[in-house]
């Protein structure tokens, strides 16, 4: 079991304990019992997202009932966005005037100007955070210009680091680089800093993105940075950016390469993504500016089509005059 999955068993466990409703015996709970808890949990100051969590593994141990012959039907077995209001936050993407602005204020930043890079290469390769801190020098090859992904680091509550690797097999990849984002590894890598001592964990050691201690980045850290680059930005500039995390970098990555017309199959490789149907969602947020664009592009091609047939008639014309003549 992943260090992160045992975590948010421990949270249903606490929550269950301090809970009435951990109480009860499960043969005597009813579907409406189980939809009043959920309410209460809401009402109670819990986000949708944490409450969903929950749900994930009390529903399979009432599962586990229902088979023992404890229970007729499974209490829990309702859709969830039908009894609760869903809160969670929307991951949107950035324009391409916001990617544009952020880059450019993290770039002449005299202190955040350390973090360009890092940032940089999120939103041109799709990286998720914890693939990005597990990244070493040996990941990176410069000379084929490609990204090997096979691990991640990752951190306890504790803040205690520890390497896993990537979330399905699908995401183990090699990921070609752009010229750019090979101009911003070769910067990364020049100017690493050796630390006194180079920490090791679980075996892996020579990590490339490290904090001011020498210690790898870990993914909370990353989000910090993230955070304070927008206070500040939106501290000095009238028009603010909106909430930018690494995960809006990866999709926005995702959502530009979709936009650019690259094949979903390609996309899905480039994403790790282990189903194509999370590749093809994104195709759904393109929004309505983005269909104007297409159909507009399209516009153009059709007349460009028209005028290169034009321009083809008109010269064969002059070759039949030409060949006549002689």
């Amino acid at each position: 079991m992943r260090p992160t999955t045992r975590a948010g068993y421990k949270t249903v466990i606490n929550v269950l304990k301090e809970d009435a409703f951990g109480k009860k015996k499960i043969a005597d709970i009813k579907t409406s019992e189980a939809k009043m808890w959920l309410i209460e949990l809401q009402d109670g100051g819990r986000s949708y997202s944490s409450i969903h969590s929950i749900r994930g593994v009390v529903r399979p141990a009432f599962a586990m009932a229902v088979e023992d012959d404890l229970l007729r039907k499974n209490p829990f077995d309702f859709e969830l966005a039908k009894v609760l209001i869903n809160d969670s936050v929307k991951r949107d993407t950035l324009t391409a005037k916001q990617e544009r602005d952020f880059l450019k204020f993290v770039k002449e930043d005299e202190y955040f100007s350390q973090y360009y890079d890092g940032i940089f290469i999120l939103l041109k390769t799709g990286l998720c955070i914890s693939e990005l801190c597990g990244l070493t020098i040996r990941d990176v090859d410069l000379q084929e210009r490609t990204i090997d992904i096979h691990k991640q680091l990752q951190y306890t509550g504790g803040k205690k680091a520890y390497i896993e690797q990537t979330k399905t097999t699908a995401g183990t990849s090699v990921l070609p680089m752009s010229d750019e984002v090979y101009e911003a590894f070769k910067r990364v890598i020049s100017g690493r800093k050796k630390p006194r001592v180079e920490q090791m964990i679980d075996g892996v050691s020579g990590f490339l993105f490290l904090d001011d201690r020498g210690k790898p980045m870990l993914a909370y850290q990353w989000e910090k940075k993230f955070q304070h680059i927008v206070e500040k930005y939106n501290k000095i500039y009238k028009v603010e950016l909106p909430k930018i995390t690494p995960h809006i970098c990866r999709h926005t990555y995702c959502t530009n390469m979709a936009k650019s017309g690259i094949a979903v199959k390609t996309l899905q490789y480039l994403m790790g993504h282990a189903d194509i149907a999370t590749t093809l969602n994104v195709y759904t947020h393109l929004k309505l500016e983005d269909a104007k664009d297409e159909l507009e592009q399209m516009k153009v091609r059709d007349q460009l089509k028209k005028e290169m047939a034009l321009v083809d008639m008109e010269n064969a014309k002059r070759e039949l005059k030409r060949v006549s003549a002689v």
